[in-house]
Formats: structure tokens, sequence, C-alpha cells
């Protein structure tokens, strides 16, 4: 007799509402009926069109511009439980506040505690992420945390280029753990810019642990904000002898100047993900972004947690 597994519904967040059509096509199951009402003042308030009881429900959306799309994941969520949903997992394709991790000054919050915290008293029952900016985040949560990874979306776009002497880099010495791990792939040396900022977006001085004298480098981050720190980490690399500079970034803030930034940057490209929506006419005039869609590692994810089975082969590079 074959398992019998709870209906699946998908629902997407406003903010997150192109990235969750993609999803669920490739799911092959259209997204829920769920309306957004707000009040003059802005209140909202979120409500699903369609019983949601006993079924396994997937709420898709990524926490950038964090207090608006936040809150409407924590409202999702209690009126999915309200509404007596079985199982409660939310998407959340971009983590924000995870770059609050820690107590790394006096008198200051650790947001990302913080926010999981709020996901899970909200009622959540299981959390779906990619490329947390720290992995030990996953230890915030007393859910289970499914953490998927880029560098099966971009280790095989990076492949595609053949680039002859490959070399990863890491924008800064936090991020070298996720260097190595690329490097990996390739074989490849690792090298590390290591900053020293002034303050938050802004970069102090710069300096290269390593040689890049005729390499192909690819710089490898999880976010990028303002992209300061990878357009000077790329013009001090191609200072130092490379041949040329790309960057991989996961999640692709972008705010203030960034696509300029980028735009006059050394980079010959920048290859990101649409775990945050992008701005359309931006995105169409920019010559140096590539955009690879999560859509379907996500869409594999979910039938995998509907069906209990293992994720394992999901972290598989190809």
């Amino acid at each position: 007799m074959p398992l019998q597994f709870n209906t699946v519904k998908l629902f997407a967040g406003s903010g997150t509402q192109e990235l969750a059509e993609k999803i669920s096509h490739s799911y092959g199951k259209p997204l829920g009926d769920k309306t957004l009402s707000k009040f003059s003042d802005g209140e909202i308030q979120p409500f699903y069109n369609e019983s949601v009881r006993g079924s396994d429900v997937f709420l898709i959306q990524s926490t950038n511009q964090p207090t608006d799309n936040l809150l409407e994941l924590l409202m999702m969520i209690d009126a999915a439980k309200r509404a007596s949903a079985h199982y409660i997992t939310v998407v959340v394709p971009y983590f924000g506040f995870a770059r609050q991790d820690r107590k790394d000054k006096p008198r200051v919050a650790i947001g990302a505690k913080m926010i999981a915290n709020l996901i899970t008293a909200a009622g959540a029952h299981r959390i779906m992420t990619m490329d947390l900016h720290a992995a030990q985040i996953q230890g915030f949560f007393d859910i289970p945390v499914d953490h998927l990874d880029g560098s099966v979306i971009f280790v095989p776009y990076i492949k595609s280029l053949n680039l002859p002497n490959l070399t990863i880099a890491s924008p800064d010495m936090g991020g070298s753990y996720r260097a190595r791990t690329f490097a990996k792939f390739f074989n490849a040396e690792v090298i590390i810019c290591d900053k020293r900022r002034k303050r938050a977006n802004e970069i102090e001085s710069m300096s290269i642990i390593g040689d890049v004298t005729g390499q192909d480098v690819v710089l490898i981050d999880d976010i990028c904000d303002t992209a300061g720190t990878l357009s000077k980490a790329a013009a001090l690399i191609m200072e130092n002898g490379a041949n040329s500079v790309r960057a991989v970034c996961t999640h692709a803030v972008l705010s203030g100047k960034a696509y300029e930034t980028i735009e006059n940057s050394v980079l010959t490209e920048m290859i990101v993900t649409d775990t945050i929506v992008l701005d359309k006419e931006k995105v169409k005039n920019a010559t140096k972004i590539k955009v690879l869609s999560t859509a379907d590692l996500f869409a594999k994810a979910i039938k995998s947690v509907n069906e209990h089975a293992s994720i394992e082969e999901l972290f598989t590079v190809d």
C-alpha cells in the first residue's frame, strides 16, 4: 500500500511573490489563495482564502526590508496555526538580521536569535533557508532547520566557465570557511582579503593574504549589500596581478548605489541568486549581474520534507 502524505499548500508572502511562483511551478502545484489587507494606518492583516486544515503548509517569504516582510511572515504563521494547519514550514530564502549573530560590542541586540525566537513562538514547526550568514544560527532555533547550500547552484556555473587558472577568494576573514568549501570542488587555492572596518558598510583598509598573480579569481560571499567590500577586494586583486576577477554572492541585497558600484567595478561579472527580489529595471540595464534561480532546489526540498525523505542529496554538486 503506497504511503499517504498530507496535502501540500504553498503560500507566498508579498515580498517573495516572484520566487514563490517559480518554486510552485517547479513543484507542480499552484500557489494557494491568500490576501493581504491593509488598514489606512498601514497595519497589515494576511488571511487565507482557502482551507488549510490538516495540510502541510509552506510559507515562502524572505525577510529583506525586514520589518514589513518579517511581520507579514509571522502573521501568516499565526493565521495558519489558528486555521488548524497540520505542519507549518517557513521557507525563508534570505534570512534577514543574520548579520546580527553575536554581541560584538556592548549593549547591542543579537537580532538573529530574537528573530528565531519570534518565528518559533508564532507557531512554525520547521524553517528552510539558504546560506545563513553564520551557519551556527541554526542553533538559535528550537525547531528543525533545513539549511540549503548555494554551492549546489554556483559550482556548476563556475565549472562551465572553464577558467584556466582558477583561484577562490574570500572578501574577508569571516568568509574563509565558505571559500574553502568552494575551493575543494575545484582543487583550487584560496586567498583571503583581510579588511578592517571603521563602521558598518565602511571599510578602513584591506590587504591580500596569498598570491593572485596570473590567476582567474572568483570571490565568494553570502551577502552583497552596498557592494563596497566586493568592489574594493576586486580592485585590490587586479592590482596584484590577477587575470580576471568575478564575484559569487547568494543574497543580493544591493542597497544604496550597489548597482552602480558593481557596474563601475573591475569585476567581470557578479553571479547572484533570486532569494531577494531585484530591481527589474536596474538588472535589465546591468551588464555584469547574472541571476541564477533557487526555485528548483527549494521545490525539491519542499517535496522531501512533505514526504519525510532525506534532503542529503540536495547537497550533492553535479
